[in-house]
């Protein structure tokens, strides 16, 4: 009896776009699958930081191209893939958080967060699904979600909000576009040693917190989201599809 072949986990051939990719998870995100062999496409408000991205990836071998983009400017990010794609992969990483006590968020906060949490990882999502479903082509979405999507948290109700929301249109979008062969999916991360997580660790109080509750008692490091994205990218995870990949060290395990 023949033995059975572990697809492929390389990306040679695929385009991929990678969204909040000038620092962090995005940015580690772009590196992972370009190493997969994809030709990644970074993108992010910052072109400075794109442009050393793209020099440091071109450096090392890979293929990849910036293009600047405001994920929140949905017509503009509509324009943008339309022109640009289509793409086989989507990472959507970019996100904003504005954390604080429930009873202290403005609406001015709220709007701000969910316009690129919610509304900008939406329409972004939607409008590479579109580019895929005209050229007659699978694919597969990634939305860089949050543990907080699964729980609450201290000064994160708006940004848990968010994340919440977008557990639930990634199983919506996975139900509509499965038939075409489009998978959806989300990666959940734990706290990860990120610029933008810095003001959280400079807080003894706040750092003992997260230490307690990841039961494998380190923080996240980005390199722990790498190996994540490259299997919902790839054919390794080709029925997998409306659920979420909890990289977590085991905080929501209780």
């Amino acid at each position: 009896m023949p033995l059975p072949k572990t697809p492929s986990f390389r990306l040679d051939g695929k385009r991929a776009l990678v969204t909040g990719a000038s620092s962090g998870i995005g940015r580690a995100c772009a590196v992972a699958l370009a190493e997969a062999g994809a030709h990644v496409v970074v993108a992010a408000r910052s072109a400075d930081k794109l442009a050393a991205l793209v020099d440091d990836l071109q450096s090392a071998g890979f293929s990849a191209e910036a293009l600047a983009l405001d994920v929140s400017d949905i017509a503009a990010t509509g324009r943008a893939v339309a022109q640009n794609g289509p793409f086989d992969v989507l990472v959507n990483s970019a996100g904003l958080a504005r954390h604080g006590p429930a009873e202290d968020t403005t609406e001015e906060d709220f709007d701000a967060v969910a316009a690129l949490n919610l509304k900008g990882a939406y329409f972004l999502t939607q409008a590479v699904a579109k580019g895929l479903m005209e050229a007659g082509r699978p694919g597969s979405l990634i939305n860089i979600s949050s543990q907080m999507a699964k729980v609450g948290g201290v000064d994160r109700a708006v940004y848990s909000a968010t994340k919440h929301a977008v557990e639930g249109f990634t199983k919506s979008m996975a139900i509509d576009w499965g038939k075409q062969g489009i998978r959806i999916n989300t990666i959940c991360p734990t706290f990860i040693v990120t610029p933008l997580t810095k003001p959280t660790f400079d807080r003894p109080e706040r750092r003992a917190w997260i230490e307690d509750k990841i039961k494998l008692g380190r923080i996240g490091e980005v390199e722990d989201i790498m190996g994540g994205v490259v299997f919902l990218a790839s054919d390794a995870s080709a029925l997998v599809t409306g659920t979420a990949l909890m990289i977590d060290g085991g905080w929501t395990a209780e």
